[in-house]
């Protein structure tokens, strides 16, 4: 249980890509997430397109790291699930799993938060051109640590 206690924010990724192999070691993280009913309201998208990234910076100012990572990964909730009024709840423990993996993996992130503010949720559903059934819910942009 050490990576609770090892796990910090990273804002600043070294110039390299993050292997495959790791996001999908993270993305399985997230998912192992418990949830309300069993309802599973996640999507995670993977980014890696430096246009998108940049789009994603400007989303909050708070977000300016994103532009620098070489991936980051935006989750997201559906809005028809079981119940609906636990879906966020549902996606803050996925994205602790979604960060935990993170550090176990020898990279570094942060958690953006998009949700719930409605006008940055708009803003990265319009960035993805997510479908109307989802609410952007966070940026979780990371990469190798250039920082300590």
């Amino acid at each position: 249980m050490s990576i609770i206690y090892d796990r910090v924010s990273i804002r600043e990724y070294e110039d390299r890509p993050v292997e495959e192999d790791k996001i999908l070691a993270i993305l399985k993280a997230a998912m192992q997430a418990p949830s309300a009913c069993n309802q599973q309201p996640w999507e995670f998208y993977v980014v890696t397109s430096k246009k998108l990234l940049e789009k994603l910076s400007e989303v909050s100012p708070y977000a300016g790291m994103t532009k620098d990572a070489p991936v980051a990964i935006v989750s997201a909730y559906r809005k028809e699930c079981e119940v609906p009024e636990y879906a966020q709840i549902d996606l803050s423990i996925a994205m602790e799993n979604l960060w935990l993996e993170t550090t176990a993996q020898g990279l570094g992130g942060v958690w953006l938060g998009i949700a719930p503010n409605d006008e940055r949720m708009k803003k990265v559903e319009k960035i993805l051109d997510l479908p109307e059934r989802l609410r952007a819910f966070a940026i979780f942009p990371f990469g190798y640590p250039a920082q300590t």
